[in-house]
């Protein structure tokens, strides 16, 4: 559905095992920071979104781990909106690690639009254009 969008982190000593590995459960917080820059793209503020009373909560996370990321490794996170439904976005995520570009890990996320109370909404239109203009 969407165009990819790119981020790139460099892999943090605290985010390492003690075999000097990126500890599985970082992924998962590489994928955050590709939505948050994509939706910062897309001209989302999610912190004016939240004091609106809009909420996007993960209610999936998935990950398939393909290659390990050391120290210092400067990281590649492509991020997409896949699938926008009713009040739900899936989000896609590739990282590599650069210059040679090798596949670390694939993964998705989805989540839900809800309210304060933890109601799921509709996807409001003006929020549905700039989640589509990408």
């Amino acid at each position: 559905m969407g165009t990819w969008h790119d981020s790139i982190l460099r892999v943090r000593f605290e985010e390492t095992d003690f075999v000097g590995v990126v500890y599985y459960s970082k992924f998962f917080n590489w994928l955050e920071v590709g939505r948050v820059n994509l939706f910062r793209h897309l001209g989302v503020d999610l912190r004016e979104l939240a004091q609106s009373g809009f909420h996007i909560p993960v209610v999936q996370a998935h990950a398939d781990y393909r290659s390990p990321a050391r120290f210092d490794d400067e990281v590649l996170v492509r991020t997409r909106i896949a699938k926008l439904g009713n009040s739900s976005i899936r989000f896609e995520n590739e990282i590599y690690r650069l210059p040679e570009k090798t596949l670390l890990c694939t993964g998705y996320t989805v989540h839900v639009l809800t309210n304060n109370r933890g109601k799921p909404l509709r996807i409001p239109a003006d929020l549905r254009k700039k989640l589509t203009s990408f």
